[in-house]
């Protein structure tokens, strides 16, 4: 008889079709467990998949007595109380560092967009504004790569892949983080003094309560109207209040973003502003990354059902 995984956040089935063949899944698709499955199938469950930003507290652990696991399906495990897990003897699991490539990838993707103006130039393209030879202030040459201060927030796996991709571009990078590496960046001691030093701040850090709206008006300021941000990390490093209002008078010059404080984001001011580049947190959504993060999480399963440690745990659980 399979081993039972109750699937807590909603994910595309697609996504799922491995575990299924190595699993009974229980899938809630997104909604609170007790509507969907009865207390008998339930009283039983041991392990379970969810998404690293749903939010899974006490209370809601404290709904599977024999739980002993939580399964995180990509890098983040934000939503998960660590310290009520452990309080209960149960082991969290993640997938470090398997979508990395393709997040700083996205990273450097938004950079280059919203420096370069890419959606304002295929706009004036497709207008027929070029063909017209109809000036636009718009286009403007802008600052490059080569020599520019890219700073990252942020030294993880995530972190040091973007720093490679924006040294190959022949950028200064310099970064701050909880930690000094023995990288060949510039490291600032606080992210004060790495906003002062940089006109892009790339945002690759760990969503917490330390890190919870650190991204605030200060350090906006502190970028400069030359300045953009970048953020590929959680929504809740960035005070979106502040963010709106920097773009909106000038502060910064833009902002490419993949992730938000509530997503799915809908239109709001922050999407009316014509100066940030959008993507629906798909940074980690490769062919490669999926397939990366899911033999994580089957390790992981698969061992603690053999009643071994996980593989992939989150470290600080």
């Amino acid at each position: 008889m399979a081993d039972k995984v109750l699937i807590y956040s909603r994910f595309p089935k697609s996504m799922m079709a491995r575990f299924a063949e190595r699993f009974e899944l229980l899938d809630t698709g997104g909604k609170p467990a007790r509507e969907v499955f009865s207390a008998d199938e339930l009283s039983g469950i041991r392990a379970m998949l969810t998404a690293g930003g749903t939010p899974l507290g006490a209370e809601a652990m404290d709904l599977f007595p024999k739980l002993g696991a939580i399964v995180c399906y990509g890098t983040g495990y934000d939503g998960v109380d660590l310290k009520a897990a452990a309080a209960r003897n149960i082991a969290v699991g993640h997938s470090p560092g398997a979508n990395a490539a393709s997040v700083a990838d996205i990273a450097m993707t938004l950079m280059l967009a919203t420096t370069r103006r890419i959606l304002v130039a295929d706009q004036y393209v497709r207008s027929g504004d070029w063909a017209a030879s109809k000036q636009s202030p718009m286009m403007r040459p802008q600052a490059g790569m080569p020599g520019r201060r890219i700073g990252v927030y942020g030294m993880g796996e995530i972190g040091r892949k973007i720093a490679v991709r924006c040294a190959a571009f022949e950028s200064e990078v310099g970064y701050f983080s909880r930690t000094r590496y023995d990288l060949p960046y510039q490291y600032f001691p606080t992210l004060e003094a790495l906003a002062d030093w940089c006109s892009v701040l790339m945002i690759a850090v760990r969503a917490g309560a330390e890190t919870q709206h650190v991204v605030n008006a200060d350090i906006l300021r502190r970028l400069g109207a030359d300045g953009y941000v970048v953020n590929i990390s959680r929504g809740s490093v960035v005070d979106e209040k502040a963010l709106v209002a920097a773009l909106a008078d000038k502060t910064i010059a833009g902002a490419g973003l993949d992730v938000y404080e509530k997503e799915p984001h809908a239109p709001d001011a922050l999407t009316a502003l014509p100066n940030v580049v959008f993507a629906p947190h798909i940074g980690g959504h490769t062919l490669e990354s999926h397939v990366a993060m899911q033999n994580c999480v089957l390790a992981n399963l698969t061992a603690f059902f053999e009643g071994k440690l996980l593989p992939y745990a989150v470290k600080s659980a």
